[in-house]
């Protein structure tokens, strides 16, 4: 029975060894860093950085973001619907029009609540 986990403790010693191997490889055959100070500077496509990098988004960005995913993820749902739609017939159409209806009253909530507005 133990002879049957030699290919995987072999496995998963070579999974552990071969990265710190080529790290170290890595680290003998690179050029020693200088002149580091230049670097460490922030980099705007070859502008000066007017400001600073963390700068404040408002809150309306992330929720007009995650209410796209939400949206988006239920929308894919229609793509294996429109595959099978000759096998599920008159039933899946009306499932299809009970689901895109939840979709649309969502809408018509989010926008009554004011949560599509950009500004």
């Amino acid at each position: 029975m133990p002879e049957d986990y030699v290919p995987l403790l072999l496995f998963g010693g070579l999974a552990l060894i071969f990265p710190v191997v080529t790290l170290w490889i890595g680290r003998l055959l690179r050029p020693e860093a200088q002149d580091i100070g230049h670097r460490l500077r922030p980099y705007e496509c070859g502008v000066p950085p007017e400001g600073d990098a963390r700068g404040r988004f408002g809150v309306r960005y992330y929720v007009i973001a995650i209410l796209f995913v939400i949206f988006d993820v239920e929308v894919i749902f229609l793509f294996p619907w429109a595959v099978q739609y000759d096998v599920l017939g008159l039933f899946g159409l009306v499932e299809m029009l009970i689901f895109l209806g939840i979709l649309i009253i969502g809408y018509f909530w989010l926008y009554k609540k004011g949560a599509l507005e950009w500004v």
